[in-house]
């Protein structure tokens, strides 16, 4: 059986999960989402768990999923109102037919009005936001059952 690996891309602030804002992100660490990742992936996926604060570093891992043909789950966070640059790069993703799936851990639209406009989803093969960690889990899902 093959094996499919999933970067699992987060931007700007995510590496403070578990001090930061907990009333909005939860108490649960990165650290703690990789490894509620690894547990629940389907056979044959594997989790690749990045996160940066920096753009460029961001843009060049969605040149390597493009490059090694592996699906995206992507939270963009601050950049996801404004980095083109950062859109740009998520297109490449889906128009190589590959899965992008933007993903929030807070509900975007419930919040501040500028964090109601995402650059990304226009370019995403789609969204999931506000269910916390299960975001991603349910992005993770999504990957598994597009691969059957």
């Amino acid at each position: 059986m093959s094996v499919t690996n999933v970067l699992v891309l987060n931007g700007p602030n995510l590496g403070r999960l578990g001090s930061r804002e907990p009333d909005v992100y939860g108490s649960g660490t990165l650290d703690d989402l990789r490894a509620a990742l690894e547990s629940e992936a389907h056979e044959g996926l594997t989790i690749d768990l990045r996160q940066t604060n920096d753009e460029a570093t961001l843009i060049g891992w969605l040149y390597e999923a493009v490059d090694t043909s592996s699906p995206v789950i992507l939270n963009p966070a601050a950049f996801t109102h404004y980095s083109y640059a950062l859109r740009d790069a998520a297109a490449l993703v889906t128009k190589a037919g590959l899965l992008l799936v933007e993903v929030h851990i807070s509900n975007p639209h419930a919040r501040e009005v500028f964090r109601h406009t995402s650059v990304i989803s226009g370019v995403a093969t789609g969204v999931i936001a506000g269910f916390g960690f299960e975001s991603y889990a349910l992005a993770l899902d999504l990957v598994a059952r597009r691969l059957r």
